[in-house]
């Protein structure tokens, strides 16, 4: 919990006599992301890949005091997205104490706040909201209703003597109690269609309807949601006058290149164990690679969340191998990819008739990503003195039980396997982990090339003749 400063105002009278004017959400964002971009500071911290495509569609949404809804597969950053948006808000903003709605001390809205702002004036008691309390999400699920996001009659109040007519025994909903806030639904279009029908005063005329009257409350709430475009486009689960309601439609994306797709993962990824750069990227071709598959079922997409389990199960059973070696530090290596295509192939959707052969499709896309990364870090470099030692006998075996340095210890003295750490990123006084990841990829490399042979079983795998 964030600890209010005690030098804030604290009560209505301190806080017109502090020039405090009352400012509507959307104008509140406008502002501070006016002067974040002034000033040069990063607004949206955290956000990788977007910074050409969709930041600048949703700042203009946002200086233009539009409600926005984000069209996009699974995994492409929405909601991450959106959750920055509480970064733009005032730190600290005044509410009325006690009241039920985030009211602003000197502009109250509901019934019972004027009542209390009339008898109390400038000693109308104030709290202070931390940002992070002002931004409120909702995951759109078939069960939920109106009451959970408008509110309704609640059956205590009248129970206590209250007419039915009153409007003080309303029970407010989620929207009502995100005043002076943001309001996030995600996956709008699993919201039943009746239910969506209840934002449409919410979204244009700002007041809410509950069981049958209207209680007129000038909200002031910024409603942000995001959608499958597959959902949104073919199958018309959101209304058509709640689209027309929204002020912006934007369209998210996977990272556009691999290295916005390694910074998704090395940012968002909990590793168990060290990770180098290489193995990083062929994880990234791969989820690119699958991407492009005519196997793989497109409209569901292929996660970031993919990349990022991807990068955490070769980091585990890096560790796993030094819990059994008890080589240090751990290091992955290539032969870890190995567990990637078993433990989340339940991931991806295949297309029809692929049934019985996802295993075989996974493991061939990921070769071919350990193929491409392979070009790209050793373009140039002859590895041929490597293919012809180990066709000379020196056999390299790997595996869950084979430390680093016996990798390296069935090699003789080679130049070119300082060439190929130092391409890897990896200086010769380094740990043998290290270097043996990079020696295993040129290995692989030379494999997957048909300049060497690989005889594999269940826990060791042998370079050869």
């Amino acid at each position: 919990m964030n600890d209010v400063p005690a030098n804030l105002p604290r009560t209505a009278g301190d806080l017109r006599a502090a020039g405090h004017l009352p400012r509507s959400i959307k104008q509140e964002l406008h502002d501070n992301l006016l002067a974040k971009l002034r000033t040069g500071e990063d607004p949206w911290p955290g956000i990788v890949g977007f910074s050409r495509t969709v930041v600048p569609q949703l700042e203009r949404a946002l200086l233009a005091g539009h409600d926005v809804v984000l069209l996009g597969e699974r995994g492409q950053g929405k909601t991450r997205l959106l959750r920055t948006l509480a970064g733009l808000l005032d730190e600290w903003t005044p509410v009325i104490e006690g009241a039920e709605l985030a009211e602003h001390p000197l502009d109250p809205i509901t019934p019972e706040s004027r009542r209390r702002a009339a008898e109390l004036g400038d000693d109308l008691p104030v709290t202070w909201r931390h940002r992070d309390e002002r931004y409120t999400e909702k995951l759109a699920t078939p069960d939920t209703s109106v009451g959970d996001l408008i509110g309704d009659v609640d059956p205590v109040k009248v129970a206590e003597g209250r007419s039915l007519g009153d409007p003080e025994t309303i029970h407010f909903g989620l929207v009502p109690r995100a005043h002076r806030g943001i309001v996030a639904i995600n996956e709008l279009p699993d919201l039943a269609e009746r239910i969506q029908v209840a934002l449409l005063n919410v979204m244009e005329e700002r007041d809410i309807q509950v069981r049958g009257y209207t209680l007129r409350l000038p909200l002031d709430v910024l409603l942000v949601s995001t959608a499958n475009p597959e959902d949104y486009t073919n199958r018309g689960r959101i209304i058509t006058p709640l689209k027309d309601r929204f002020g912006a439609e934007i369209r998210t994306h996977y990272p556009l290149d691999v290295d916005a797709e390694i910074a998704v993962v090395r940012q968002e990824a909990r590793l168990v164990a060290e990770v180098g750069e290489p193995l990083l990227e062929v994880l990234a071709r791969f989820v690119r690679n699958l991407r492009e598959s005519p196997v793989i079922d497109q409209r569901s997409g292929v996660s970031a969340r993919f990349a990022v389990a991807a990068a955490e199960t070769v980091g585990a059973a890096a560790l796993r191998r030094s819990a059994l070696t008890g080589e240090e530090p751990a290091v992955a290596r290539p032969v870890d990819l190995d567990a990637v295509p078993a433990v989340l192939r339940g991931k991806l959707e295949f297309e029809p008739g692929e049934e019985g052969r996802e295993t075989e499709h996974l493991v061939h896309l990921l070769r071919r990503a350990v193929a491409e990364t392979a070009r790209s870090r050793f373009a140039g470099l002859d590895l041929q003195p490597l293919a012809e030692a180990v066709e000379a006998g020196h056999l390299v075996a790997t595996g869950e039980r084979v430390p680093g340095k016996d990798v390296l210890a069935a090699l003789p003295e080679l130049p070119v396997l300082h060439d190929v750490a130092a391409r890897a990123g990896v200086s010769p006084d380094e740990p043998a982990g290290r270097i043996a990841s990079a020696v295993e990829l040129a290995l692989e490399s030379l494999f997957l090339s048909r300049k060497l042979a690989k005889d594999s079983d269940d826990s060791t795998t042998v370079y050869g003749r």
